[in-house]
């Protein structure tokens, strides 16, 4: 979509976001490294996220999916989901410098070897992760290792602050694709040549499998398990799990998920995402409308 095909108040409330939002990426860029993830990650948690009502939404989706936390707990995350989401923004807005920092980490968990042969035999990949930690992490480190890593990406609403994000995700490795029927058309051929293609999978899915997230139904699309049964493509579940110092990172690769139906295989990487989160509860995006009914109706 292009502004002119946006309604007029629409399309100058989207300029002045964009005007505010862009300004803090370009102001945090001109920042050392370290410092502009501490700018950023406090602007988000102290200016943007109650101004957004992030902290409410946050505690629904928690009560909603994981009721017993102790208060103390829930303060916590509410304080470190805004701070993990635009420390990964603007790391992916750093582009080179991101990735040199990923450069020398040892990979751990046993899917690394699973990676490892599946590139030897030639035989495609889906990197699946979600909304944690940053997931570019894992692809910015693959491909530096095994060369481009595909993306998929939702376009985001505002229009002009899409145009600089899309260019940014490249940076991380291209190419990447936009959601849709011709990004799905490209991402499949990008597959059938016996590529790797990153993904995540924690998002509401209308028409999707009625499976569990932490227990609660949580509607998930199955279409990376129908292609990688079609195709033979390896399912690996891996996470770029921030460390406590808020810019370094530990690279897991889970168990590959065993080629069985749509629907377990759906359901084991939702199983392992949860597992993580468990793990790491700051570093995943509560902000999410993970839990809908068939309707979109949100239960949190």
């Amino acid at each position: 979509m292009e502004p002119k095909d946006l309604p007029l108040p629409t399309r100058i409330g989207q300029y002045l976001v964009n005007l505010v939002l862009g300004g803090m990426v370009k102001l945090a860029l001109a920042l050392p490294y370290k410092a502009r993830l501490a700018l950023i990650g406090g602007f988000s948690t102290r200016v943007l996220s109650p101004l957004a009502g992030w902290p409410r939404r946050i505690r629904a989706n928690l009560a909603h999916a994981w009721p017993d936390l102790p208060e103390a707990e829930v303060d916590r995350i509410v304080r470190a989901v805004p701070d993990n989401a635009a420390r990964t923004l603007i790391e992916i807005y750093s582009g080179e410098e991101f990735k040199d920092r990923l450069r020398d980490i040892t990979p751990e968990g046993p899917g690394w070897a699973a990676l490892e042969d599946a590139r030897a035999k030639g035989r495609p990949v889906f990197l699946i992760s979600g909304h944690f930690g940053n997931y570019d992490a894992v692809r910015g480190f693959v491909s530096m290792k095994f060369g481009d890593v595909g993306g998929l990406y939702r376009p985001l609403n505002n229009v002009y602050f899409n145009r600089h994000y899309v260019r940014a995700i490249v940076q991380t490795s291209p190419p990447v694709f936009e959601r849709g029927r011709r990004g799905l058309a490209e991402m499949m051929k990008f597959v059938r040549e016996g590529n790797i293609m990153a993904m995540l999978s924690d998002q509401h899915f209308g028409h999707g499998a009625p499976l569990t997230f932490f227990g609660q139904t949580a509607y998930t699309a199955l279409s990376v398990p129908e292609i990688a049964l079609k195709y033979d493509a390896l399912i690996l579940p891996c996470y770029g799990i921030r460390q406590d110092d808020g810019v370094s990172f530990r690279l897991w690769f889970d168990d590959p998920i065993p080629h069985t139906t749509p629907e377990v295989m759906g359901q084991q990487l939702n199983d392992s995402l949860e597992r993580m989160v468990r793990q790491h509860p700051g570093l995943w995006l509560w902000l999410h409308r993970r839990w809908k009914d068939d309707q979109g109706r949100s239960e949190a």
